[in-house]
């Protein structure tokens, strides 16, 4: 196997600048992957609780997402390397499998009859998600040219707001429309997971319809012919990745350590901590006004998701005028500082004003890290590097779910609303591991997203 000791030039072909909305065009598609994901953090706890799960149960029953990222994205990342194919292209086909697989489980999930059934599901739900992901940040990488990968990043930061915002206000808004009970779960959950299944399939036939891939040069195809076949080869591929990974890498994953680990908490825990500050209501106490308090918090997780994608943009052009690393701070101290106000506020109204601050982190998380790391990236490596990426993710989430549940029932007391004040420390701490980034490529201050440009 070769060698990687230093990244080829980002350039080794022209790439064709794009115009704005031809970015936009190629990131369309994932907008139904982050409406997808957008469920699971807003609604598959409550519907858990309304199953029965206790608290310290949680965590271990959102396993599914962390361990299906780690097992997935790596591996869909180093096959969708030396993949080729002439009508299909290197990324589509797993855009394609994945959304579909989406589409499938979120359209069966509204009927799971019991917990186990729920979670089985989830298991399946998050492999999709993870197969249609994954390539989606290489695609960035392999059709935009380092001037134009920020905006090509944020555009997907944009589509992260814009669509678990779809997915957060669905669960304000069909409660109010849709009333009553089949089975075991309300009927406004059939509606937003419906909905959710044709956001899947529809928004990523867009991109796959609208976006051409870049055909591999000959050199590349064939590398890609002679590339190391067989069921261990992704397995090789990924070991000896994360054996030359840059140093930046590093550096990187330890800033995801404790950001990932934090938003576990927070997801998990975010509608039970509404329930208790507000409404002073638990899903066994009172299940009619912890079913108000979701509704609620779907109207403050759209509202933070409304300012990811307000705010998305914005950073792009901070992070190329300024500094990537000093943006990522601020917004981490931001997104810390509302964790840490959030449980504490009992006017339902002032929430949106704690939450705005993760707004503009979440935007940030969902985009700017990536320019620490794409200009020390191989570009044969696009896609087991962004896999790679993606297990510093999930391994802080498998971690916070095994230990988590300990954490939450001996050290705070099983209130959700500590776990909130817990996570938002952790975010504090990772503004603070940013500091030791050290990226060896910085951006050209002069650069300045282009927001013109036709179709």
């Amino acid at each position: 196997m070769p060698k990687y000791s230093k990244p080829e030039p980002m350039n080794f072909i022209t790439k064709p600048k794009l115009s704005f909305w031809q970015i936009i065009n190629m990131n369309v598609g994932f907008f139904g992957i982050q409406y997808s994901f957008g469920l699971q953090q807003n609604a598959v706890t409550p519907i858990y609780d309304m199953l029965g799960a206790s608290p310290d149960q949680i965590p271990l029953l959102h396993l599914a997402g962390p361990v299906t990222g780690l097992l997935v994205q790596p591996i869909i990342g180093a096959m969708s390397d030396k993949t080729w194919h002439p009508k299909w292209g290197r990324r589509k086909p797993y855009f394609l499998v994945g959304a579909l697989m989406c589409s499938i489980c979120l359209l069966i999930y509204p009927f799971s009859s019991s917990l186990w059934m729920a979670a089985g599901l989830l298991w399946v739900l998050d492999a999709g998600n993870n197969t249609a992901m994954e390539p989606y940040r290489a695609f960035i990488a392999d059709k935009l040219d380092d001037q134009q990968q920020p905006t090509g990043f944020q555009a997907q930061s944009f589509f992260t707001g814009f669509g678990q915002t779809l997915a957060a206000l669905s669960l304000f808004i069909f409660p109010l429309i849709i009333v009553g009970k089949t089975g075991s779960l309300p009927n406004w959950v059939y509606a937003s997971f419906f909905l959710g299944a044709v956001c899947s399939i529809g928004s990523i036939l867009w991109s796959v319809k609208t976006t051409p891939e870049i055909p591999p040069t000959p050199e590349e195809l064939e590398e890609i012919k002679n590339a190391e076949k067989g069921i261990f080869a992704p397995f090789k591929e990924i070991f000896s990745a994360i054996k030359d990974m840059p140093r930046v890498m590093w550096q990187l994953a330890l800033v995801y350590l404790f950001q990932w680990y934090a938003l576990f908490c927070y997801w998990q825990n975010s509608s039970k901590s509404v329930a208790l500050s507000v409404w002073n209501a638990t899903p066994t106490s009172e299940p009619e006004l912890y079913e108000k308090a979701v509704s609620w918090y779907g109207l403050v997780s759209t509202w933070y998701n409304v300012v990811t994608f307000l705010t998305a943009f914005g950073l792009a052009y901070l992070a190329r005028k300024y500094n990537p690393k000093l943006v990522h701070i601020v917004c981490l101290v931001l997104a810390g500082v509302g964790f840490l106000a959030f449980p504490h506020i009992e006017n339902k109204y002032l929430l949106f004003a704690a939450i705005t601050g993760f707004g503009v982190g979440w935007a940030s998380m969902m985009g700017i890290p990536y320019l620490f790391v794409v200009g020390d990236i191989p570009k044969e490596r696009y896609g087991v590097y962004m896999g790679i990426i993606n297990m510093m993710i999930v391994i802080p989430m498998i971690m916070q779910s095994l230990s988590f549940g300990y954490i939450l029932k001996h050290f705070l007391n099983n209130d959700p609303r500590h776990a909130i004040t817990f996570a938002g420390v952790l975010l504090l701490i990772a503004a603070v591991a940013t500091l030791f980034v050290k990226p060896t490529k910085k951006l050209k201050a002069d650069t300045v997203v282009n927001f013109s440009g036709g179709h």
